[in-house]
């Protein structure tokens, strides 16, 4: 057989770590393995009834045809309206970039903006994605790491130790994947005062946790803190999160015209349209009832209160304090050396054979001798998850 000789920048990309573990774990359980999975990042609740009669609606009706390359009208205004609604800020539809999910706007643009050997800054702990998008656009990841003793969040210096001339991008995320940890206003203010300085960097903001959180202070975008940066910022959402959709793929972002016109040009090159049936369901969330979120998030809460206590509790673990998201992170480095274990990896690995519950190792996330912890399941399995581990680790 021939042997197909692959492009340096697939070569330079590792397949997502969270994507494999969860895969990992479904093939397990069909063989018949007893496998937990609290390796999940996405709800476990149903879409809601109206989003899908929308969906089904839209079907009969005959939507089902190419749309806009970036989006409906109709989705782009109720994007719009949300983001008024929820945000305080102002958007016009010409500001709106809809994709195939939160992921592939975060693609477009990188795509859109950086050049070979252009810097994108990436918050360590970091969802595991950012980084290989950023080289799959011919970018360079510059990992700015916060440990358990920040909190795992970094200050302003190690952003302008960070920033040179060929910083392009910033990524934020909050509350964050995978730790769970959100920034106060007082601390997006002072990370803003950094970049105000440096024009050629823009700010991308993911915010798909946005309504998954329980802090003490509002929850805020950098958008509606950084008042004097608005043409520098992009501000990332979309559905699957909030309202149960992650099948569904669809996330947008609001921009500056002339980025989301790039940004449109790579869409019609590229995916088209995303799924027009979607898009109506995905309207039809934002527009339509909102009861969901104030259920999932109480839930999630519960659980998350639940899991603070009882992986803090595990002998070598220790996690912080979150304000929201699915996760509890733990520091699990005591832990590793107690079994004689060279890394997270063999400690997730270990688990998964012994224990039969899937984690996420934190070398995924750029935190090594962690592993990540997801809720995002019922209380029940959850208890039999920390007592299985719990007797592994006695």
């Amino acid at each position: 057989m021939t042997t197909v000789q692959l492009s340096e920048r697939v070569q330079r990309v590792k397949p997502s770590a969270t994507i494999a573990v969860s895969s990992l774990a479904r093939e397990m359980r069909a063989a018949g393995r007893d496998v937990l999975s609290l390796s999940a990042g996405e709800p476990d609740f149903d879409t809601p009834k109206h989003v899908c009669a929308a969906a089904v609606r839209a079907m009969e009706s005959g939507d089902t045809r190419y749309t806009a390359a970036d989006g409906t009208p109709a989705l782009k205004q109720a994007i719009c309206n949300k983001f008024e609604r929820d945000n305080g800020l102002d958007f016009e539809p010409g500001q709106i970039s809809v994709g195939a999910g939160a992921k592939q706007v975060l693609y477009n643009v990188c795509a859109a903006v950086l050049n070979p050997g252009d810097e994108a800054i990436v918050l360590a702990p970091y969802w595991v994605s950012y980084p290989d998008i950023v080289k799959l656009c011919d970018g360079e990841p510059v990992v700015v790491s916060a440990g358990l003793d920040a909190g795992y969040k970094v200050t302003p210096e190690q952003i302008e130790e960070a920033i040179t001339e060929r910083t392009r991008l910033i990524f934020f995320n909050t509350p964050n994947n995978p730790t769970g940890v959100s920034y106060t206003r007082a601390e997006l203010e002072a990370l803003g005062e950094v970049l105000a300085a440096h024009e050629q960097v823009l700010a991308v903001s993911d915010d798909i946790y946005e309504h998954i959180y329980w802090g003490d202070e509002p929850w805020l975008t950098p958008a509606q803190v950084w008042t004097g940066m608005q043409d520098r910022i992009v501000t990332i959402n979309g559905v699957s999160k909030a309202f149960a959709m992650t099948g569904w793929r669809i996330g947008y972002a609001a921009a500056q015209v002339d980025l989301v016109n790039a940004m449109r040009k790579l869409c019609s090159q590229s995916t088209s349209n995303p799924c027009s049936i979607s898009q109506a369901a995905a309207a039809a969330a934002l527009e339509g009832d909102q009861s969901i979120l104030a259920t999932m998030r109480d839930a999630f809460r519960e659980r998350y209160e639940y899991m603070y206590e009882a992986v803090n509790a595990l002998p070598g673990m220790r996690c912080p304090p979150a304000q929201g998201a699915f996760y509890v992170f733990a520091d699990a480095r005591e832990a590793i050396r107690d079994k004689g274990l060279n890394n997270d990896t063999q400690m997730a690995e270990l688990i998964l054979s012994e224990a039969e519950v899937a984690l996420v190792p934190g070398a995924a996330f750029g935190a090594e001798g962690h592993l990540r912890f997801s809720f995002a399941c019922g209380m029940d399995d959850l208890k039999e998850a920390v007592r299985r581990i719990g007797k592994l680790l006695a």
